[in-house]
């Protein structure tokens, strides 16, 4: 018969913290099937030819020189066109063309660092990135694009989705954090770590029990007020750790942020009865 501290360590980390992880992005492909981010080995082409891309009215992609990558697609020799004019997009991701001002398609290569302008760290400005959001939304809302065609509608619908979705995944350490990883071919499965320290978990299945059992607004509270303080110490580490490039380290780190995070919501549902 297990004893009652196995029966506890077993229900901690097989029934007790099963949160549920935000969607990762897939991975980023070029859109003219060039490369994929999963891909490891080199794929290069010598073309001067214009292809079209996969889909109706996609961009034109013009290769014009010699594109190798091992991971990722490279998008400084490709160049775009507008679907509408035709004439030179000169930024990337060009949400409008600066010639005829039409809005163009979501730019499927660009990372969400680069769709909202933010620098590639985990340590983010998030007035900075909340900033973007607006400005992007205040000019890409499908509600701006009811008079127009039908083409244009669907490309500011679909903008203003893409945009939503880069907003909400770095808004949040934690999923900022997973999509770093999943940039870099790395990928955490769902449910409980089974790499997750003993004791460790049993300081989860303690925090539980203490929120389950507070009485008060304050007590619970105070567990909140402790978690954040868990949160900000492993921000630190996590943004050490990818700064180094130790992924391995970033990812087992994100692990136990995964598990605090929801801790926090716990509470904020826990003082809501409260109220």
């Amino acid at each position: 018969m297990l004893s009652s501290n196995c029966f506890r360590m077993l229900f901690a980390s097989r029934a007790l913290l099963h949160p549920q992880w935000p969607s990762l992005p897939k991975a980023v492909t070029c859109s003219a099937h060039c490369m994929s981010t999963s891909f490891l080995r080199k794929d290069s082409w010598h073309s001067s030819t214009n292809l079209r891309a996969p889909g109706k009215d996609r961009y034109v992609l013009n290769f014009t020189n010699h594109v190798t990558s091992h991971r990722s697609c490279s998008t400084s020799q490709v160049k775009l066109n507008c679907w509408n004019c035709k004439k030179l997009l000169d930024t990337s991701p060009a949400f409008f063309c600066v010639s005829c001002k039409v809005v163009q398609p979501p730019d499927d290569r660009a990372s969400y660092f680069t769709i909202m302008d933010c620098d590639d760290t985990f340590t983010l400005d998030t007035q900075k990135l909340q900033r973007r959001y607006l400005q992007l939304q205040r000019s890409l809302h499908p509600d701006n694009f009811s008079q127009k065609s039908v083409k244009e509608q669907e490309y500011s619908e679909s903008q203003s989705a893409l945009v939503n979705k880069a907003y909400k995944t770095l808004l949040k350490p934690l999923s900022r954090g997973l999509y770093m990883l999943e940039l870099q071919g790395m990928r955490i499965e769902d449910g409980a770590d089974p790499g997750a320290d003993s004791d460790f978990l049993m300081e989860l299945m303690e925090i539980n029990e203490a929120l389950d059992e507070a009485q008060s607004s304050k007590e619970a509270d105070k567990i909140g007020q402790d978690t954040k303080g868990k949160l900000a110490d492993l921000t630190e580490q996590i943004d050490s750790a990818l700064r180094k490039g130790e992924l391995q380290a970033a990812k087992a780190l994100l692990a136990q942020m995964k598990y605090y995070a929801n801790i926090e919501e716990k509470v904020k549902e826990k003082l809501s009865e409260f109220m």
